[in-house]
């Protein structure tokens, strides 16, 4: 069991009743701490193959499926998740509050996602996940070791993840449920801000919804990632549905001629996401992923590109999986230097 708690204090209000409340959590737990053994406190905390991840932020800065940016005042989450299991089933359970209206970060044309606006929001998801191997190459101990002048020598891959050329497709078909809390019953405002400009639009949101989402993936690899050049092609193709029910509806109003006009779901379009990796020199890897929607833009036929993202990274062989990536998106015009440790 991991329990995260990432909280980031940028400009905190420290007499919401968020705050307050957490405050008061903690005093709870300290006088438990204090009145009980604390071992006890954790075989109650104890819970096996699963995440547990606590999230606040002050304000949090959220990145739609557009690249487009909103300022969100107060948002807070917590959520239990299960590893993925032999049979590939995987759950998770959370709640989640908003408080403020949204603002979006130079824009005036768009509407804030319905998850950002204010209320206290319960949900759970499940998800099956199916992987099958067309073929693979698997490690040997040859491969782990090399013979020099001066003797044996330990060479593992740069990539524990990327050890084994392989061709595989898989599939993810699941399931989600989420229902608001929020006081009154009129619709939410949301305020958009750009250029120095501030209007506000009405959108509503169901109290209580659920849904299906599903997606096929086709893995190829060549090489082991382990020499010092042309050890490594991948491609990964994922063809994902966010909405099954939204995807349906699309597909039964595209038969009626009255419904031309009205507006599209985004989560009704499917999308592609396309990764290509390629070996540069050693461990640096040159990347390319794209996201593209099959849905048309207004005055334009046929699919589109969203994001785009270029990235060099350099894999440390001493962290197994670690890497530092440098990635630009041209869309956004927005790129960044990270360290990641353990990519999954």
């Amino acid at each position: 069991m991991w329990i995260t708690l990432n909280i980031w204090l940028i400009v905190t209000n420290f007499m919401s009743g968020s705050f307050i409340f957490f405050i008061y959590l903690a005093v709870l737990i300290l006088g438990y701490v204090l009145l009980n053994d604390f071992s006890q406190l954790l075989r109650c905390l104890q819970l096996p193959y699963h995440d547990i991840t606590l999230e606040a932020a002050w304000p949090e800065l959220f990145i739609d499926h557009k690249g487009q940016y909103w300022d969100v005042p107060e948002s807070i989450s917590l959520d239990l998740s299960s590893l993925v299991s032999e049979s590939g089933l995987r759950y998770r359970v959370g709640i989640h509050k908003n408080s403020g209206h949204p603002q979006a970060v130079n824009a005036v044309d768009d509407e804030a996602p319905t998850s950002l606006m204010p209320g206290l929001c319960a949900k759970a998801a499940f998800s099956y996940e199916k992987s099958r191997d067309l073929w693979r190459q698997k490690e040997t101990q040859n491969d782990l070791m090399v013979k020099k002048d001066r003797g044996w020598f330990w060479r593992p891959s740069y990539d524990v993840r990327l050890k084994e050329p392989h061709a595989a497709v898989s599939g993810i078909f699941g399931g989600s449920f989420a229902a608001w809390f929020q006081d009154g019953h009129s619709p939410v405002a949301v305020e958009l801000r750009g250029d120095g400009n501030t209007s506000s639009s009405t959108k509503k949101r169901s109290p209580v919804s659920a849904d299906f989402f599903g997606s096929i993936c086709y893995r190829f690899q060549h090489g082991k990632f382990r020499e010092l050049y042309g050890d490594l092609t991948r491609i990964d193709a994922h063809l994902d549905i966010g909405s099954a029910s939204a995807l349906a509806k699309r597909v039964v109003n595209g038969f009626k001629s009255s419904s031309a006009n009205s507006a599209i779901d985004p989560m009704s379009s499917p999308r592609i996401n396309l990764i290509f990796q390629q070996q540069v020199v050693g461990p640096i890897v040159f990347r390319v992923d794209s996201r593209v929607s099959l849905a048309s833009l207004p005055g334009k036929r046929g699919p589109h590109i969203e994001d785009f993202i270029y990235s060099l990274s350099y894999s440390l062989r001493l962290l197994q999986s670690g890497k530092v990536v440098a990635w630009y998106s041209p869309k956004r015009k927005e790129g960044m230097i990270e360290l990641r440790v353990f990519e999954f």
